[in-house]
């Protein structure tokens, strides 16, 4: 029973980052928008934002209600991995700076965010949030919300990516480089 309440604070904990993020997002956007920021892929964001409200109430209610235990072996490396999601989902967030949002918002005449993590792979925070999403519920054997977040999120993702590369190509800078959309 202490492993469920200490999971459930994890989650919260978790919660509580995803509202920090919110509030750096909007503060983002705001800034995006001043300077001719041009949105796309509006219809697919409430389907997001309840998928990952569903991910940290699902994980937390199977938990409970299906008497997960906390399985150490798993547990640890889990949260492992959830602890370097949020790391590498806040080097995104730093890297893009203002470029940053959970829209996709493209700014006309900025140029391709190429350093940090984009400079290894094209959108590293779907990688992050692909990894949190997996390990967040199995911290505590809650492989249904894991089983059931990891498939709804890949259909998301595969629209998601796609607008955001559309995005991307359609609105170009001055110099004929792509500009940066949101992560």
């Amino acid at each position: 029973m202490l492993s469920q309440w200490l999971f459930t604070g994890l989650v919260l904990l978790v919660g509580l980052e995803r509202l920090a993020e919110l509030v750096v997002s909007k503060r983002h956007a705001a800034w995006a928008f001043s300077r001719g920021g041009v949105e796309r892929g509006q219809s697919h964001y409430p389907v997001m934002v309840v998928l990952h409200t569903g991910l940290l109430v699902g994980a937390v209610a199977e938990v409970w209600l299906a008497d997960r235990p906390f399985v150490p072996a798993v547990g640890w490396l889990m949260l492992a991995l959830v602890v370097a999601s949020q790391g590498l989902r806040w080097w995104c967030i730093r890297t893009l700076g203002n470029q940053w949002n959970t829209r996709v918002i493209v700014v006309p005449g900025l140029s391709l965010v190429r350093r940090g993590p984009y400079g290894v792979i094209p959108h590293p925070n779907y990688v992050a949030v692909v990894v949190e999403g997996l390990a967040l519920p199995l911290v505590h054997d809650a492989w249904v919300t894991a089983l059931v977040f990891t498939v709804a999120n890949a259909a998301l993702l595969t629209v998601r990516i796609r607008v955001e590369n559309a995005a991307l190509r359609e609105i170009a800078s001055p110099a004929g480089s792509p500009t940066e959309a949101a992560p």
